[in-house]
């Protein structure tokens, strides 16, 4: 499970709604060949992250290289259930990252485009939020 070492504060407020904006940095492959991109705002938790990896680990095996994108570093409090209003804040249940459109999520390398796509077509099923695969334009493999 991806959980942060050290945070400067263990709660953090939910913020507002991602709706309209698209992702800045981490839109272009930078290690891999095949990647797996975000299309629409989401959030994903350490559990996803490491199940989609356990996908591609088994369709890679010993062959390639998988790169992760994305960290879990917020925060997410939650009550106990059946505990009254009031009395502050919950505590720390899990950590997620927020996606939003264009972020990469996994590259891959080292492998046949053809079997990273398949790998990468599983990995989404986990994922809560709709993906695209997207290939490295210099690579000289065709998805087809």
């Amino acid at each position: 499970m991806f959980v942060p070492k050290r945070t400067k504060y263990r709660k953090m407020q939910k913020g507002r709604s991602l709706t309209r904006s698209f992702e800045n940095r981490g839109t272009v492959l930078e290690y891999g060949t095949v990647g797996l991109k975000a299309t629409e705002v989401s959030r994903i938790t350490s559990r996803q992250i490491e199940a989609a990896r356990r996908v591609l680990l088994r369709y890679i095996q010993k062959g390639g290289k998988i790169w992760i994108r994305v960290f879990p570093d917020k925060p997410v409090s939650k009550k106990p259930p059946e505990v009254r209003m009031g009395m502050g804040k919950g505590d720390v249940d899990h950590y997620v990252f927020q996606i939003k459109p264009g972020r990469i999520i996994y590259e891959i390398s080292g492998i046949p485009t053809n079997k990273a796509v398949e790998a990468l077509k599983q990995a989404s099923y986990k994922l809560p939020f709709k993906t695209k695969i997207i290939i490295k334009e210099n690579s000289s493999a065709s998805m087809n």
